[in-house]
This record gives structure tokens, sequence and C-alpha cells, in this order.
């Protein structure tokens, strides 16, 4: 970032990106690299910096609430009963869809435009986890939900409680590929840290790379969607039955050597050129992650400006390549601690930064956190070689979600 404006210029694939800096550049309290203070700057290395108020006096607020609304489960893309009949059926209205759920059926859906011998979907997001609802015998049942980024595969099936274990989930995974003509996956994500056990040893039985992170954005909004029209439903439901496995929130870690940055800056970018910067695969960065906004269904003007942080280094491209393997999924301010804090994995929690902690400071960081909760959890971590750089070496867009209800 240069120090006489306010924008730290990014370019990605030949194409220059504007991220508006919300506030002068931190130092991180582990790089100690000698140089003198800038007179354009108020920033003294190593000791201590500060941040100045931007002139719009914060982070804008979007105008309206922003609503999160995954795509209708009875489209062409969505839910397909395992009924015959169900197929033939004339496609019912919104309204119908509501009340012809039914809680007990099991899914086993493939967009038919996939081609399944192509090779489409290579990663699967996968739950396997009890859920609020009680058999017969009075034990609650157990639930296997997958699904694809794009929800083009949507597979879900009930299980006993005492048939939990590698072997039915290694055999049930198979079934999905045999069911739908579907070959096995690449990776399969999961999120739960207690079933990481079970679910690496089926997914390695069957040559499949099991990889742990919270980056299943489609299943959790697709188990939040699915608590609300079908658990609820079902008769056996359970009102006021807490989820059996919690995500963990552990407290955060010392950052790895090879993960500490050197200089870090907040920044905000119009969402109009976030989309924009992940609409082209061939000019994103070699390194980071995206996410599927239409599905995501976030009502957010293209002028509304989403937080994010940017990061330099002078080994950026090493940085950005061990980011990478994280599975980084958000990123917050604790403003008690002063301290930025990543997110990656399933049950990892990192002290990314710190900054000195004074009422501008906070205000700063505060205004950061509302900024993001105003795009829906919406923010974004870029790397690159130096804040006055026009060169971005990865960019990952990110989404603080709440915990599933199940």
């Amino acid at each position: 970032m240069r120090k006489s404006v306010d924008n730290v210029q990014l370019e990605a694939g030949g194409r220059a990106t504007t991220f508006l800096a919300m506030s002068t550049i931190f130092q991180s309290p582990r790089i100690r690299i000698p140089r003198p203070p800038s007179p354009a700057s108020p920033i003294s290395y190593p000791r201590s910096f500060s941040i100045r108020p931007p002139s719009s006096g914060g982070f804008p607020y979007a105008a309206a609430p922003i609503r999160r609304t995954l795509r209708s489960v009875q489209s062409d893309i969505s839910v397909a009963l395992s009924s015959d009949s169900a197929a033939n059926e004339p496609e019912p209205s919104e309204e119908e869809d509501d009340d012809d759920v039914d809680p007990t059926a099991e899914v086993c859906f493939l967009d038919q435009n996939i081609d399944p011998t192509a090779g489409s979907i290579t990663e699967w997001e996968l739950d396997f986890c009890s859920r609020p609802i009680l058999d017969d015998r009075g034990k609650k049942v157990w639930e296997l939900v997958v699904c694809d980024s794009s929800l083009s595969l949507q597979y879900t099936r009930y299980f006993p409680n005492n048939v939990i274990n590698s072997i039915t989930l290694r055999d049930a995974i198979a079934s999905i590929s045999q069911d739908l003509g579907l070959p096995l996956p690449e990776k399969i994500r999961f999120f739960r840290s207690q079933m990481q056990t079970i679910i690496a040893k089926a997914c390695n039985e069957l040559g499949v790379k099991p990889i742990p992170s919270k980056r299943c954005i489609s299943l959790l909004l697709w188990l939040e969607e699915r608590y609300e029209n079908v658990y609820t439903r079902h008769p056996g439901f359970q009102k006021g039955s807490k989820p059996l496995l919690a995500l963990d929130n552990p407290f955060p870690m010392e950052l790895p050597e090879n993960l500490v940055g050197e200089r870090w800056a907040f920044v905000q970018l119009p969402y109009s050129a976030v989309v924009k910067e992940i609409s082209s695969p061939e000019k994103r960065p070699y390194f980071g992650g995206t996410l599927d906004l239409d599905l995501l269904g976030l009502e957010i003007e293209d002028k509304t400006l989403v937080p994010g942080v940017a990061v330099a280094s002078s080994r950026a491209k090493p940085l950005a390549a061990w980011m990478n393997g994280l599975e980084v999924d958000s990123m917050e301010v604790d403003t008690g601690r002063a301290c930025l804090i990543l997110s990656a994995g399933v049950a990892t929690r990192y002290n990314y930064a710190t900054y000195k902690k004074t009422p501008e400071t906070n205000r700063e960081a505060e205004s950061w956190e509302a900024a993001k909760k105003a795009c829906g959890g919406l923010h974004f971590l870029a790397i690159q070689e130096d804040l006055d750089s026009d060169d971005c070496v990865g960019f990952w867009l990110l989404l603080d979600l709440p915990p599933p209800p199940v």
C-alpha cells in the first residue's frame, strides 16, 4: 500500500484490482526487519504502529439486511426423491413444495446435465452424524449427507445408531458411485473433527483423499435447509435436541513460522470487483480459493464494499503455497486481545497477527467486523509480495457461517 494514498493495487492474471485500504500497514510483531520510518507514514518499525481512521469514517454498511438462501431444492439441479413416480410428476410450485416434502424419504440425485463419465465432479462434501430424530427404538437416527460444491450431486441416507462404523460408511460411499454411475471422487471434505477417524479410514480404503475442512459451504447450507424443511417435519423429530457432535472452537495457537507474513492491512473491495476477480478461472492467482456466489444467494449490491485482509511478504509465493494447504475458511478480529484470528481445517485457529490496542485500532477492527456482518459473512484474504506491488499471489474468498443446527 502506498503510504501517501488510500489504495492497494493488486493484479491477478494481468488485470489490476484496487483494494481500498481502511488502515495503515501493520507490522507483524514477530518479524524483525530493521528499516527507517517513512516520513509519510506514522508507522515505526519494529516497535509499534498506528491506524488512522479512514476518510469515510468506517466501513459502509449494506443498505438492507443480507439474506442467504440456498438455491431451491426442487429446481433442475436440486433434490430428486428416490421414488420413480416423482420424476414423472409436473414440477410443483414453491408453496406446494413445502407441503409435499416427505421427511422420511432419502435423496439420490445427480443433475441430468452432468456426464458421470466426464469426471466433472471430483470433490464431494460429506457429513455423517446423528439427527434430532428418534427411530422406533427411541434411539437417535444417523444420516449420511453427501453433495458437491454446486449441489449437482445430492445424496442422503438414514442409518440406525448401532451400525455406525467405517465399514458402513465405506460401503455407503461406494453405493453412491454405483447407484448414480458416478466415479468415486478424488477428495472428500468433512467438517466434524470427531468423525475424522471413521471418515478417514473409509476414504482411505476406497482410495479417496479425506480432507478435514470447514470449506464445506454447500453442505453446511444444505444441512441448515434440511433442518428447517425435513428434520423438523419428521414424525420422530425431537425439538430442543442439541447436536451430538458440536463443532470445535479451540483457543488460538501460535502461527507457524512458515505462515508468518511481514506486513498486513485491512482493505476492502466492491462486491462487483470480487465477482469479477473470481469469475475468470484462467486469470485467478495460482493459489487461493473461491466460492459459488450464485449458490450462496447473497443479496449484495455491486457497490457494497467487502472487507478483507491484504498480507505482504518477500516470500509471498512460498507463503501462499503453505496457506493453500490449510483449508482456510474464515478470519475474525478479537478486539479483546487485539489480534486477528485465522481459522482453518476443522479444529485449527491461529493468532494470525496482532496490533497495538488503542481506541483508534479498536474502532478500525470493530468496523471491519461490522462490514463483514453486513456482507453476510463474506470477506477475503489476499497475499502479495509487497503492499506497493501490483501483483496478487494468492486470493481466498472466505465466509463466516454459524454452526449447523444438527
